[in-house]
């Protein structure tokens, strides 16, 4: 027994002792599953590396290179390059401004140094100029310079508040000089993880910072003067009103604000009410709607920057493709809030002949001392009925009612842009539009448009040429408008340019005859003109832009050239069921087409005249019933639409029916 117990004691010892030493064994080895056997060149890696880039689409734009998921197409809209290069290039001359009056100068690339003229000097004269000019410079008087790409102190604080990508960001901190820093936001973690990685593939992780925050609380927590920002860019998709509140708060003194609006039917009439509740005014729908939407834009912006006693400056408005973009500067001051009311108004526009009337909400007049005094407007401009045509007014507004663009500032990028032109992909483009901007009439709200003023009177529509050759020649001041190509800016009065439209009239006559005696028509050519119109071809009339040939009004390029579908989960597979419900949707107001199938087994329902006559040849092929006919079926039953029966004339009047009638 002793025996036998000593070799158990040494068998449990033994065992003990070697799942102790396989115990301390496993401590030293690495935790977690054993890796498997690394695959011949790392195949594994490069492989799962292959299938990350065959899950992204890589963009290059400007100077910078974006990647994004090829199923989600809301990450980048080719059609806004437009946007973003004019973004570009206004932020440029905003940080020239900005930072030269600090005493520093940006250097942007492609743009020639100023060089100095010297005319008819010798060499040596012009080495003792050198000379002099180098004496009279010391080291710490060299102007302070600040490049693409690099951080500059006394720069601009930007913010993107709805980033996606992070490709806006990423042409600023690649593109636009004198900057300190960009913050890339935006509320998705998603949009913020590849926001970082596109970061990383451009080199620019020392200007751009990626923060995933709401929009409007990141705002709000930098409502401080100290910690405003310089510039905010809101580009969302759709209404902007969520944001602007936040953002007036929170830019600087004097910084700009950039807003894009895509609800373009609601800005433009489609849907009043709405309107007013998003940006506190009424849109009509007319003509120069276009412009109309800028300018509620640029009312909505001013009335929530007087809330905190700021108001606005506009630098540049743009009406291009589906969307309205606005640039302007926030100043704080409570003396020029007060004159908030004055730059707003009413507009009463006919129904009849599209005739509009402008009504100040406030007005600003001189008081002794130097004093402005403000007071209400009187009014209104209009009696009850349109006294061209006799129709009642519509009332729409309010609206900014002052220019809205700094022409010296449009000046400042049309010539950057110029001098520039390889700088942007859009820059032929970006030149036509300012330059059509800077011929527009700064202190002419709105337009009529050829095709509108030729329709109201039924008559032939004259040359572009030819009514702004009349207007000119009766003294008046005419431009085109960005915002439409027909457009006729004009300070002339509805009476001076429905007096032309007369004149015209009598050269193309209208048959009267064909006239209702209530139409607008009617009672416009009833009265005889007071005005006499010249339609004599002037050279003043062909404005440059025209004459140069330069792109105004980009025509679309390619199909669907519009904004992308809201972003949704699912990517691709959203957006190809988008796809298909447009399909169906497609002429959802017009008699839908009866499926073959459907329409086969509605006529088996009717019994078949001529087989009961006994002539049917057709047997199973034939559209109708050949079975027994029943006590419910009647020959009004029958339908007429049958190639089988097409030219079987139903009886007429006292006729008694067929036999294969019951």
């Amino acid at each position: 027994m002793s025996h036998t117990r000593i070799v158990l004691w040494l068998s449990l010892t033994l065992r003990s002792a070697r799942s102790l030493c396989r115990a301390r064994f496993m401590e030293g080895q690495p935790q977690g599953p054993p890796n498997p056997a690394p695959m011949e060149n790392g195949s594994r890696p490069c492989g799962e590396e292959r299938l990350r880039e065959a899950q992204e689409t890589t963009v290059t734009e400007g100077a910078a290179k974006i990647a994004f998921p090829s199923a989600n197409k809301v990450f980048y809209n080719p059609v806004q390059e437009f946007n973003r290069d004019l973004t570009c290039a206004v932020i440029t001359e905003f940080a020239r401004i900005q930072l030269g009056a600090k005493g520093i100068q940006i250097k942007v690339p492609g743009e020639k140094d100023v060089q100095k003229v010297v005319v008819d000097l010798s060499e040596q004269e012009e080495e003792k100029i050198e000379l002099k000019e180098g004496e009279n410079l010391a080291p710490g008087d060299q102007p302070q310079t600040a490049a693409v790409g690099e951080i500059c102190e006394e720069g601009l604080w930007v913010l993107e508040g709805l980033a996606a990508s992070g490709l806006r960001s990423i042409r600023f901190a690649r593109e636009v000089p004198g900057l300190r820093s960009v913050v890339a936001n935006d509320s998705s973690a998603q949009a913020v993880d590849l926001i970082r990685r596109n970061v990383q593939l451009n080199n620019v992780a020392h200007l751009v910072q990626p923060s995933q925050a709401d929009a409007r609380m990141l705002m709000y927590q930098h409502q401080r003067v100290s910690e405003r920002f310089d510039v905010i860019d809101l580009d969302p998709y759709g209404s902007p009103v969520h944001f602007l509140d936040a953002a007036v708060q929170s830019v600087s003194e004097g910084g700009l604000l950039c807003v894009t609006c895509t609800d373009m039917a609601v800005l433009a009439g489609n849907s009043g009410e709405t309107c007013y509740s998003k940006y506190g005014a009424m849109a009509l729908k007319s003509r120069a709607c276009h412009e109309m939407a800028l300018r509620i834009v640029l009312h909505s912006l001013d009335l929530r920057a007087n809330c905190y006693q700021r108001f606005v400056v506009p630098l540049l408005s743009i009406s291009a493709d589906f969307y309205v973009r606005v640039f302007v500067r926030v100043f704080t001051g409570q003396a020029k809030v007060k004159a908030s009311a004055s730059k707003q108004a009413l507009v009463f526009q006919c129904v009849g002949c599209g005739a509009f009337h402008l009504q100040r909400l406030g007005k600003a007049s001189g008081a002794p001392g130097g004093r402005v005094k403000f007071s209400a407007a009187c009014g209104p401009p209009v009696t009850p009925e349109c006294e061209h045509c006799r129709q009642r007014h519509q009332l729409g507004g309010p609206m900014w009612a002052e220019p809205i663009h700094d022409l010296d500032f449009v000046s400042r990028v049309l010539e950057a842009v110029s001098a520039n032109p390889s700088r942007f992909h859009t820059s032929e483009r970006i030149r036509g539009v300012l330059s059509v901007i800077t011929e527009e009439l700064p202190d002419v709200p709105l337009y009529y448009t050829l095709d509108q003023l030729s329709s109201t009177i039924h008559c032939n529509t004259p040359s572009l040429l030819q009514l702004r050759s009349a207007l000119l020649h009766a003294g008046f001041r005419v431009s085109l408008s960005h915002a439409c190509k027909n457009a006729v800016k004009t300070d002339a009065p509805a009476s001076a340019i429905w007096d032309i439209m007369r004149c015209w009239e009598k050269e193309c006559p209208v048959k009267r005859e064909r006239l209702s005696e209530t139409s607008p028509a009617f009672r416009i050519l009833s009265v005889e003109p007071r005005l006499q119109a010249n339609f004599t071809i002037r050279e003043d009339a062909n404005p440059s832009s025209r004459q140069r040939g330069l792109k105004r009004f980009q025509i679309n390029p390619e199909a669907n050239w519009g904004p992308r579908p809201r972003a949704r989960p699912g990517g691709k597979v959203a957006d190809e069921a988008m796809e298909e419900r447009r399909r169906l949707l497609q002429n959802k107001r017009k008699e839908p087409t009866e499926d073959p199938a459907q329409r086969a087994a509605r006529l088996k329902t009717f019994p078949c005249k001529r087989f009961k006559e006994g002539t049917c040849q057709r047997g199973d092929e034939c559209c109708y019933s050949h079975s027994p006919p029943t006590p419910r079926a009647s020959a009004d039953a029958i339908p007429s639409d049958c190639p089988e029966t097409s030219n079987q004339n139903p009886p007429g009047p006292g006729a008694t029916p067929g036999p294969g009638v019951d």
